[in-house]
């Protein structure tokens, strides 16, 4: 059974479950400021960038395996630029 979504907000809403889980597994590993939009917004601008009908089952497999110092990596590294930024805007 293929499974098709409208919009992005309707995907997120589906795999939000398996979002919750790996929150919660980042969380009992130390990594306590990590949201669920942090782990969405990872995978979607990182990992699934370039993909093409990815099945709903390859999605929240990639939600529930992603190494969590990836995730840790690209947060620091987007609010390191967003920092950056505001330095250099003033």
């Amino acid at each position: 059974m293929e499974m098709e979504f409208s919009s992005l907000e309707e995907l997120y809403k589906r795999i939000r479950p398996a979002l919750r889980t790996k929150k919660e597994e980042m969380r009992r590993s130390g990594f306590i400021y990590i949201k669920e939009e942090d782990i969405w917004n990872y995978l979607k601008e990182i990992k699934w960038t370039n993909s093409k009908n990815l099945s709903l089952y390859k999605m929240v497999n990639d939600v529930l395996n992603v190494d969590n110092l990836l995730i840790d990596k690209y947060l620091k590294n987007k609010l390191n630029m967003r920092n950056r930024n505001i330095y250099f805007d003033n």
